[in-house]
């Protein structure tokens, strides 16, 4: 197809602009010029006179060679959805999900592409996966045994560290011990009384207070496999994308019990419906109360952890029973906390003559994170004289005093907000615990 085929086209669409397969063929032929940019103005227009599967796929394709990866995935999916074994869809599949680094997937959809149509296999496609495969650390290997699954655990970890790595938190550790650790290890016990191994904790409190760290560490105490999910990896513009990307880190966590699942700043994804001006959050949000409760797979050995800093924006759907059943604040760092923060800090770092008792009495109300930046600003002040003098310079109390003057504690203002919800907004005293840290109650 040369320029003057596609002018062709364009004067023929001056005179029938509504015809679908004049517009088809001018995208087509945009297409394989690579002029792509105009290809997908040709498809959309197209689609929005007569949208068919064809197009779509055109469509879908053109979005692959602009790296529009979402996009073109979505559309893929609607018609795959049709024809899941399709060789030439499942061939574009396997090239999407290569460029989204999905990689289970895009071997997946390519084997299948091949075992149908031999000839579409794309040896230069075919070494760039490999390759990908043997980089993301497991060398491919064309044995009927080849664990495919184990590949994909990038989003797995399983943590080493235990509560003795998180300073202070006594009653937070033994509220999750109650609900999380007891029921792991005596599962006769629970099961005897009927009790399910699993649900869900929310911890909210200001920010920097140890709430991820927590959660971590609470899957090293049962030694279960953990996965932390943020924001920016569930919601996506496409609508129904969010919801089937929630779904798969469920399914994720399912399939690797017993597993501890970590939603970080979660007020964003299950904000309150009444908040809400459009279908889509809705969606969403009704997307993961189905998954917490397990409506269709179970969520036995599951454990969702959700961390917050403002529980008040949360929908109120999320704290019924059996969802995010136990909700603990959890606190900045007490007295004691601080010194046992303070001495994990500094631990293995040349120090001399630390007051660790006179340290901890001057950072009231610090959160942990403000208490690394204390000595994180110490440790800065050294570095210069280190360099100067060509050898270490230890820490000392002058320069951890000095640190202390430079970092306002960030609670503060929290505070001055929370205040506010647990005075006037505090139905059923879920936020009690505020009140009695501030000591407005006992």
């Amino acid at each position: 197809m040369t320029q003057q085929h596609i002018d062709n086209l364009r004067a023929a669409l001056q005179f029938s602009p509504e015809n679908v397969m004049l517009r088809q063929l001018l995208a087509e032929a945009l297409f394989n010029l690579a002029q792509y940019d105009n290809a997908e103005l040709e498809y959309k227009e197209a689609i929005k006179i007569q949208s068919s599967e064809e197009l779509k796929f055109g469509l879908s394709k053109t979005y692959y060679q602009v790296k529009k990866y979402s996009a073109a995935k979505f559309l893929l999916d609607e018609v795959l959805e049709k024809k899941p074994t399709y060789p030439p869809y499942n061939l574009l599949n396997a090239k999407i999900c290569l460029a989204m680094d999905k990689l289970k997937d895009a071997k997946e959809q390519y084997d299948l592409a091949k075992s149908q149509d031999k000839s579409l296999t794309d040896d230069g496609f075919e070494e760039q996966l490999n390759q990908k495969i043997k980089d993301s650390g497991t060398a491919l290997s064309n044995t009927d045994d080849f664990d495919l699954d184990a590949l994909f655990s990038s989003d797995i970890e399983k943590p080493v560290i235990k509560f003795d790595a998180v300073g202070g938190m006594a009653q937070v550790k033994e509220e999750i011990a109650l609900k999380v650790i007891h029921p792991i290890k005596n599962p006769e016990i629970y099961k005897a009384f009927g009790k399910p191994i699993g649900g869900g904790i929310l911890l909210y409190g200001p920010p920097g207070c140890g709430k991820t760290l927590m959660a971590r560490a609470t899957a090293g105490e049962i030694n279960a496999n953990f996965i932390v999910v943020g924001v920016n990896d569930i919601l996506d513009m496409w609508i129904g994308s969010s919801e089937k990307n929630l779904h798969q880190y469920f399914d994720n966590a399912r399939q690797n019990k017993p597993c501890v699942i970590f939603f970080d700043e979660i007020d964003a994804l299950a904000a309150s419906r009444n908040d809400m001006r459009n279908n889509a959050g809705r969606s969403v949000i009704n997307q993961f109360l189905a998954e917490l409760d397990g409506i269709h797979s179970s969520n036995e050995g599951v454990l969702v952890l959700g961390a917050t800093n403002s529980p008040w924006y949360l929908d109120a759907a999320f704290r019924r029973p059996g969802r995010f059943d136990r909700i603990i604040f959890v606190s900045p760092p007490d007295y004691a906390a601080r010194l046992e923060i303070l001495n994990i800090l500094l631990k293995n770092k040349p120090t001399e003559l630390i007051d660790y008792p006179s340290l901890a009495k001057i950072t009231e109300e610090f959160s942990g994170a403000d208490l690394k930046a204390v000595v994180d600003r110490a440790i800065e002040s050294k570095i210069p004289e280190s360099i100067r003098q060509g050898k270490v310079i230890p820490i000392g109390m002058n320069d951890l005093k000095n640190a202390v003057k430079l970092v306002s504690p960030s609670t503060k203002e929290w505070f001055s907000t929370a205040k506010n919800y647990a005075l006037y907004s505090n139905e059923g005293g879920v936020y009690d615990d505020i009140l009695k840290y501030l000591k407005m109650v006992k």
